[in-house]
């Protein structure tokens, strides 16, 4: 599986391990238009035969959907049209931008300069492990 931060500017990306136990930062790529970041995510999802993505969706903290739900929503129908073979999943995200930069700051102790390159694996990281403890059987 994979996890989606889906940003203006960056896309952070997580991977599970086999069982789906883990979710682990995987990497950043950088945002250009819903159509080629469709296509980007889905070449690295099948390049590492992953069968579900799993996109955070930005909630306000009143439960309503602002302008990034639109993209992301955008994005997945770009995916399900390009392919019919890999699920694609949303989890409520709220939040985990910020609870990577406060790891990021408090434990880890990242100069803010080098926080830009990790906060939205990291925060992919914190979306797919939600789903994967929502969803444990």
């Amino acid at each position: 599986m994979i996890g989606v931060d889906y940003g203006l500017k960056r896309i952070g990306l997580a991977m599970t391990d086999l069982l789906r136990i883990i979710a682990s930062p995987f990497g950043t790529i950088e945002s250009i238009s819903i159509k080629k970041n469709a296509v980007k995510i889905l070449k690295i999802a099948k390049a590492n035969n992953v069968s579900v993505i799993v996109f955070g969706l930005p909630a306000n903290m009143n439960g309503t959907e602002g302008r990034m739900s639109e993209d992301v929503r955008e994005v997945i129908g770009e995916i399900k049209v390009l392919s019919s073979d890999i699920e694609v999943a949303t989890i409520d995200e709220r939040l985990t931008t910020a609870q990577a930069e406060r790891m990021l700051i408090e434990e880890i102790d990242v100069s803010r300069k080098k926080r830009k390159a990790f906060k939205d694996k990291i925060a992919a990281a914190f979306i797919l492990q939600t789903y994967l403890d929502a969803h444990k059987s």
